[in-house]
């Protein structure tokens, strides 16, 4: 019995330890070198379109996914269903329009590096040479 509360234990952690860290990401022809991650909680709370001197388009993980809820929970210290409700109320008043969604990590590569303008995050272990990393969480 004591073995198999010990197995449960150490597998309810598992999913958490399979989560790298998140790293965020722009086009590697983005001009941006450095930022901070308050100005990026700005960014991706609709308070703020420019990171440093230089505008950026923010763009999401969909809100079901891992890293979304990572991202969520390292940068905005929200939940993933309290960001969502946020966003819902900006949009319900007019205040606001919330980040481009991407389904998927290789959606989020591909649109981060085809637009330069793009910021976005994925897990560290999925980086590829056409974004490069400004921030890890």
């Amino acid at each position: 019995m004591k073995l198999i509360k010990t197995i449960a234990l150490v597998l309810m952690f598992i999913p958490s330890l399979a989560l790298a860290e998140v790293a965020v990401i722009v086009s590697a022809d983005s001009t941006i070198t450095r930022i901070d991650a308050k100005d990026l909680e700005r960014v991706y709370l609709g308070k703020s379109k420019t990171l440093g001197d230089v505008e950026v388009t923010p763009v999401n993980l969909e809100n079901t996914h891992d890293v979304a809820a990572a991202f969520n929970r390292a940068l905005l210290n929200k939940s993933s269903s309290q960001v969502k409700a946020y966003w819902s109320k900006l949009i319900f008043t007019g205040k606001g329009t919330p980040p481009k969604e991407v389904s998927s990590e290789a959606d989020m590569l591909s649109t981060v590096a085809g637009d330069s303008t793009a910021v976005g995050y994925v897990d560290s272990g999925s980086v590829t040479d056409d974004v490069k990393v400004l921030l890890t969480l």
